[in-house]
């Protein structure tokens, strides 16, 4: 058990840890390296799904959930974009790069994974209520 009697959830931990990771990264870029675009974006593309993953945990529906997953998808996405022009700019020494970038692919590989399972969840939960639709409409008309 987690805080407060919760299940841990690694998702929710990784993303905010890499969240973590990158604010300090924007602010080294910044103060540092005197770099402030590329900064901006992968703060605010590294950022994301963590608060796109807290958001997918009070989703209104199944719907929900995977959309505000896929959201974070594409923002994790965008954020290896970034971490890979740091690198190939010089702004990323390349064990910096590696470790951050291995990260969010994880989380990557993470979200890709919970949406899958959310989908194959609700086809088998539309399935069930079709076939019970069907026997109902079988047996009393």
């Amino acid at each position: 058990m987690h805080k407060y009697g919760k299940k841990p959830d690694p998702l929710r931990e990784k993303t905010l840890n890499l969240a973590v990771r990158i604010v300090n990264l924007s602010k080294y870029l910044m103060q540092e390296k005197n770099e402030y675009t590329i900064s901006k974006q992968v703060l605010r593309s590294g950022t994301n799904p963590g608060a796109m993953v807290r958001e997918a945990a009070n989703a209104e529906s199944g719907l929900d959930f995977i959309h505000k997953l896929s959201v974070a998808q594409k923002e994790a996405g965008e954020t290896l974009y970034w971490l890979e022009l740091l690198f190939r700019t010089n702004y990323l020494a390349a064990n910096e790069y590696e470790s951050i970038y291995a990260d969010t692919e994880e989380i990557l590989r993470l979200i890709k994974s919970s949406i899958v399972t959310r989908k194959k969840t609700l086809a088998t939960k539309t399935a069930s209520a079709l076939t019970l639709l069907a026997f109902l409409t079988y047996y009393l008309f």
